[in-house]
C-alpha cells in the first residue's frame, strides 16, 4: 500500500500538528505520522497536563491561605488520585481537539512508527504491517525525550522522569528533583505545594540558570522561604532505588558527600532528541550531539528535508516548534517568511513565583558588546500587585544605551508568564524606550509594572 502528498510531517506534537495544518491551508495534500497520541508529548505528557496539575497545587495553596483574603477553609486536603485525574482529563480533551483539526483540514494520519527510507519516501509499520508514503518535502518534527542519569535510569517505581511524575503511583513524602530547569523546578513547586518535602540539587551555581542571574537569586530564595532545600553547585553521584525509597549521594559544594533517603526522585536533566531509527544516517542528514542542524528556514543540508522543535538546536519549546513549523511550511509553498530569531522567543517556567524572559540577559547583552540601560521595578509598587495578595517580585527590562533598542525583558512574579507577550511583541516589531514609554497601560493592572520598569531604566519611574 501506498500514497503519494505534497508534505509528510513526521511526528504530530505542537510542531508537526501546526505545520500540518498550515499546509493544508496553502492548498498541499499532507500526511501526518504518529506513533503515539496526536499533540505528541507536549500536549499529552508535558506542557498541559503539567500546568493542570499545576493549578490544582496553586488552588491548594490559596485555600490554605484563606486566611490572608479574610476567608475561612477548614479541613483543607488534597486528593493525589483526583488531581492526576482531572489533569489527564485536559489532556485527552486536547488530544480529541487535535484530532477533530485533522479531520477539519482533511490532513491524513497514518499511525505507526515511521523512517525516511529513501528521498521523498516514508515507510510507516504499525503491528508488523507497513505502508509507503512519498512526497517532494518532508518535515522532521519527532522531538525528544527525558535524559535518564546513566548510572540510575528511571524505573517509574522510585525514580521518576517528568512523564512518571504526571501520574504517580503515590503521593512523594520526601522528594529529590535532580535539575533546576523548567521541568525540574515546575515539578518542585508542584510537590512541594502538595506538602511534600522536596530538596533539589543543581549542578551550576544557580537555579533556573539560563535565567537572568537577578530572577535565580529571587527564586531561590523564594523556593527556600516556601520550604524547599536548594543545592547548587551540587551533584548526585550515586542514587538507587530501594523498596521504600531512594537513597542519593550528594556531592555538595564544600566537596562534603552525604547519603540521604528520600520516597522518590525526579530526574530532570536535560532531553535526549529522537533522532535515532528514522533513517538520518542513511541520507546524510547533518546533526550536533544527536539534534539536527538546520538554516533559519528551517531547511537541514539535504533537500527535500526539513526539520522543526525539539529535535533541533535550542530553545525547546513549544511555541518555538509550532513557529518553525509556519516558517518550514510556508518556505515549501514558495513563500518568503522571516527566518527564525531564537532572541524573540519567550521562555516562561510555571512553578510558584512564575518566570518568564525574551531576549538576552542583562549579563549576556554585557558579553555581547553592549552597553546597557537596565530598568527594575518590584511587585510590590503595584496597587494590582498588592490587590491580588501577590507583592512579591520584580519585571526587569534591559535596552541598548545608545539605540534605545530592547534586548531583553526578565519577570518572577504572579502572571508574569501572561505579561510577557508584551516584550515579546515589542521586540519583534523592533520597539524603543521611547515607543514603551508612551504607550498607555491600563490601571489597575500588573502591566503596569512593564511600563514602570521601563521608565526605571531611564531614571523616570514614578511609584517607587
Amino acid at each position: 500500500m501506498s500514497a503519494n502528498y505534497d508534505l509528510i510531517v513526521l511526528g504530530s506534537g505542537p510542531g508537526g500538528y501546526v505545520a500540518a495544518i498550515r499546509a493544508a491551508q496553502l492548498g498541499l495534500s499532507t500526511a501526518i505520522v504518529e506513533r503515539e497520541n496526536l499533540g505528541g508529548i507536549c500536549l499529552n505528557w508535558g506542557c498541559i497536563p503539567t500546568k493542570a496539575l499545576l493549578r490544582s497545587a496553586e488552588i491548594y495553596h490559596y485555600m490554605q491561605h484563606a486566611k490572608d483574603y479574610g476567608l475561612v477553609a477548614e479541613k483543607i486536603s488534597a486528593d493525589i488520585e483526583a488531581v492526576v485525574k482531572r489533569s489527564r482529563g485536559v489532556a485527552k480533551q486536547l488530544n480529541q481537539g487535535v484530532t477533530h483539526l485533522m479531520k477539519k483540514n482533511k490532513i491524513a494520519v497514518h499511525m505507526g512508527d515511521g523512517a525516511i527510507t529513501a528521498p521523498g519516501k516514508v515507510t510507516v509499520t504499525k503491528d508488523g504491517k507497513s505502508e509507503d508514503l512519498t512526497a517532494k518535502n518532508i518535515i522532521i518534527a519527532t522531538g525528544a525525550r527525558a535524559r535518564d542519569l546513566p548510572f540510575a535510569p528511571a524505573d517509574g517505581q522510585r525514580i521518576w522522569t517528568y512523564r512518571h511524575a504526571m501520574v504517580p503511583p503515590e503521593m512523594p513524602t520526601k522528594l529529590l528533583v535532580i535539575g533546576s530547569g523548567a521541568i525540574g523546578i515546575e515539578f518542585a513547586s508542584f510537590y512541594n505545594d502538595m506538602g511534600a518535602e522536596v530538596t533539589v540539587v543543581e549542578m551550576l551555581d544557580r537555579v533556573v540558570p539560563v535565567e537572568d542571574a537577578d530572577v535565580s537569586e529571587f527564586l531561590e530564595k523564594a523556593l527556600t522561604k516556601q520550604g524547599m532545600k536548594i543545592m547548587t553547585g551540587a551533584g548526585v553521584e550515586k542514587l538507587s532505588a530501594t523498596a521504600k525509597g531512594v537513597s542519593a549521594s550528594i556531592k555538595a559544594k564544600d566537596g562534603k558527600v552525604v547519603t540521604t533517603e528520600f520516597s522518590h526522585a525526579i530526574v530532570a536533566i536535560g532531553i535526549v532528541p529522537n533522532t535515532e531509527n528514522i533513517g538520518l544516517e542513511k541520507l546524510g542528514v547533518k546533526t550536533t550531539k544527536g539534534h539536527i542542524d538546520t538554516d533559519g528556514m528551517c531547511r537541514t543540508n539535504v533537500p527535500g528535508i526539513w526539520a522543526i522543535g525539539d529535535v533541533t538546536a535550542p530553545p525547546w519549546l513549544a511555541h518555538k516548534a509550532s513557529h518553525e513549523g509556519v516558517i518550514a511550511v510556508e518556505a515549501i509553498a514558495g513563500g518568503h517568511p522571516h527566518a527564525m530569531d531564537p532572541l524573540n522567543i519567550p521562555g516562561c517556567t510555571y512553578c510558584h513565583p512564575q518566570i518568564a524572559s525574551v531576549g538576552l540577559t542583562e549579563a549576556k547583552a554585557k558579553e555581547a558588546g553592549h552597553k546597557v540601560k537596565v530598568g527594575k521595578f518590584p511587585f510590590i509598587g503595584n496597587g494590582k500587585a498588592i490587590a491580588l495578595g501577590e507583592a512579591e517580585g520584580f519585571i526587569k527590562t534591559v535596552f541598548d544605551e545608545t539605540t534605545g533598542e530592547l534586548l531583553g525583558a526578565h519577570m518572577i512574579g504572579a502572571e508574569v508568564t501572561e505579561l510577557i507577550q508584551g516584550y515579546t511583541i515589542g521586540k519583534t516589531l523592533e520597539t524603543t524606550e521611547q515607543e514603551l514609554m508612551e504607550t498607555v497601560f491600563p490601571h489597575p493592572t500588573l502591566s503596569e509594572m512593564m511600563h514602570e520598569s521601563v521608565l526605571s531604566a531611564y531614571g523616570r519611574a514614578l511609584h517607587i
